[in-house]
């Protein structure tokens, strides 16, 4: 049964940094990165070794600005897009940081949140822990569809990977004062919404995160004007219009608070990403750069945060198998 977990000792952010690549520095949201590359290539040869890199960075960003170091991050939660989540291990071994590498797609983000923050409030011997997710558009499109060589067209549904990730610190116990924190959260369920086209990836999540929204305001009698912003991963335009329509069947409207990180990342009229951004570091980069921020300013008080992922393999694409989808969900809140 799904259940929403409320934490007796609600996880603190202790800090948190976001990285951009060119395209995404260019956005409405490019001043907010706390790093962004022009080239794409964050120093490195292939843009897989990129993606690595990325998450070293923002990870290292956000140490300095906790002022800690590595030796006191108790645990390390971690994914990417690219197979076996190796920029996530690749980037990040050299830190020495316990490690539990996560891959829900793009809903990784709210994944490791979430899984951190239960650890966090249900385990006393762990005070810090860290969560970083990143995604590479070259990587993605080399592993998942073609490469940017073959010069492959993309349909008016499809989205673009973002070049970005987030890292995260969270704390309990000494550290945990005051601050911005995760109340609560549910893990969402793998939706069947019956879409095998890989390149119309919201039709997908957007079920998903449909059923976790219903299930959440079913289960804590909240409603959507106690938040304020229901946040969604990267739905894009159309899968953020289908889940308006999917929520407001089940009785719930959700259109008045409702934000996609895929939709805020880019500027639809002037940059070329069609129905909107994708990626694990798609929602990672928009809650550190803009969400949190807002948050710890008092500008917001309560959001319902939910990454959205389409679990599918270069083989089960090519096998035309129908691609499922997951949205686990996470309260934060400033009060």
């Amino acid at each position: 049964m799904q259940k929403y977990i409320t934490f007796s000792h609600p996880p603190v952010f202790l800090s948190h940094a976001s990285v951009a690549g060119h395209e995404e520095g260019r956005g409405p949201l490019g001043e907010f990165f706390d790093l962004h590359d022009e080239t794409d290539r964050f120093g490195q040869k292939t843009w897989e070794k990129a993606e690595g890199e990325m998450g070293r960075c923002a990870l290292n960003l956000a140490l300095k600005k906790a002022d800690i170091s590595p030796d006191e991050v108790d645990i390390l939660f971690a994914g990417d897009l690219q197979n076996q989540c190796v920029a996530s291990s690749g980037g990040l071994y050299t830190f020495g940081i316990p490690y539990l590498g996560l891959y829900g797609a793009c809903s990784t983000c709210t994944e490791g949140l979430f899984s951190l923050a239960t650890f966090l409030s249900g385990c006393p011997e762990y005070l810090v822990g860290a969560v970083v997710t990143t995604s590479h558009n070259c990587a993605a499109e080399r592993q998942f569809r073609l490469p940017l060589e073959y010069g492959g067209q993309r349909p008016p549904t499809a989205q673009w990977t973002a070049t970005a990730g987030g890292a995260f610190l969270l704390s309990r116990g000494e550290y945990s004062a005051k601050g911005v924190k995760i109340l609560g959260g549910m893990a969402g369920k793998v939706i069947n919404g019956g879409n095998s086209d890989a390149a119309d990836k919201g039709a997908a999540m957007a079920p998903a995160a449909a059923d976790t929204i219903v299930s959440y305001f079913e289960k804590t009698g909240k409603s959507p004007s106690d938040f304020d912003a229901i946040v969604t991963g990267d739905l894009g335009k159309l899968g953020s219009e289908l889940l308006l329509e999917l929520t407001a069947g089940a009785g719930i409207s959700i259109e008045g608070v409702h934000r996609d990180c895929g939709n805020m990342l880019y500027d639809a009229n002037l940059q070329d990403i069609h129905c909107g951004g994708s990626g694990c570091g798609c929602s990672a980069s928009v809650l550190s750069a803009y969400f949190l921020p807002r948050l710890a300013a008092g500008e917001m008080k309560n959001i319902l945060f939910l990454s959205t992922g389409a679990l599918m393999s270069p083989s089960s694409v090519q096998q035309g198998d129908e691609i499922l989808g997951v949205a686990p969900l996470i309260r934060i809140s400033s009060l």
